[in-house]
């Protein structure tokens, strides 16, 4: 599986950005995909996820500003993030797991960097 992320920039506080990543190769009928992200000296952490059946999680700092969406015909997945933060600065990967008979696959896409200027 490939994940090409895309969507990442420089923003204004209050201000919106939208990422997006498109998977390429097997994707599971039963995964997640979703969004992580990493700021600088800090640990990755989980944005946002989506299963294959609709189900999302989200991380309490964006419940309410970030929407998660996919569409499983075109194997992508969204991120619509409003009222942005600073705190919201970082690195952000797309990421699939497959789950299967044999366990999970994680797979991640190469970060787009995010800049919420105060």
């Amino acid at each position: 599986v490939q994940l090409q992320a895309s969507g990442g920039g420089l923003v204004q506080a209050g201000g919106s950005l939208r990422l997006s990543c498109i998977a390429s190769g097997r994707i599971f009928s039963i995964n997640f995909m979703g969004w992580y992200r990493q700021a600088p000296g800090k640990q990755r952490e989980l944005v946002a996820s989506i299963s294959s059946g609709g189900s999302t999680n989200y991380a309490d700092s964006v419940k309410g500003r970030f929407t998660i969406s996919r569409d499983n015909a075109k194997n992508t997945v969204d991120l619509q993030m409003n009222s942005l933060k600073p705190e919201d600065t970082a690195v952000y990967y797309c990421h699939v797991r497959n789950i299967g008979g044999f366990g999970r696959l994680d797979y991640w896409g190469q970060g787009t960097q995010v800049t919420v200027s105060s």
